[in-house]
């Protein structure tokens, strides 16, 4: 069964809908507070089934996730002991919630930079730094440049790649999706 292939032609399916990029600038704004699922899912189809537009997809997203980072930021320095803690442990966040703390005392606003680029979770970062009242502003720009160099990256290499990616990319979508899968396993049972 072709599960990750029949998930791709659906993405593909729904990043040509006429909403999409409103879509896009939703799924942004909910990945940086608290949604599992990364931007780059719903950006790189987008790119790829129009290339034209791919700048415009990085920006909505860079802007959408930047937007959501500051409501994440004000959540954690508001809501946090009331509303959030409770959910963050509960999903088992606490561990990640702690290194983000050793983190921010270690590196400052670069961590924000850093988790803003990387995969490392955006979310856990956003509400560290308001419930560590970090600087708003430092923390704004920190997340502007990290988001959209990620997410125009993305963006360039949909572009750059544009038909041919899309080709290639449907024909291996499996095995780097059970390849994937397989490494989410493995890191979880080693950081277990």
């Amino acid at each position: 069964m072709k599960i990750f292939q029949l998930c791709y032609d659906k993405a593909l399916k729904w990043s040509r809908h006429k909403n999409a990029p409103y879509f896009l600038g939703g799924m942004s704004v909910a990945e940086s507070v608290i949604f599992p699922i990364p931007v780059d899912v719903m950006l790189a189809p987008m790119a790829l089934a129009n290339p034209e537009k791919a700048w415009r997809f990085a920006l909505i997203a860079s802007i959408g996730s930047v937007l959501g980072g500051i409501l994440g930021y004000f959540l954690g320095m508001y809501a946090f002991e009331g509303l959030l803690q409770p959910w963050i442990i509960e999903l088992g966040y606490q561990a990640r919630l702690d290194t983000a703390i050793e983190w921010f005392s270690r590196y400052g606003v670069w961590v924000v930079f850093l988790a803003g680029f990387s995969p490392i979770p955006y979310k856990v970062f956003t509400i560290s730094a308001g419930f560590l009242q970090l600087a708003i502003i430092p923390f704004i720009l920190a997340s502007l440049v990290g988001r959209s160099m990620r997410f125009f990256l993305v963006a360039a290499l949909m572009f750059w790649g544009g038909a041919d990616m899309e080709h290639r990319l449907r024909q291996h979508i499996e095995t780097i999706g059970w390849a994937v899968v397989v490494i989410i396993i493995g890191l979880y049972f080693y950081f277990r």
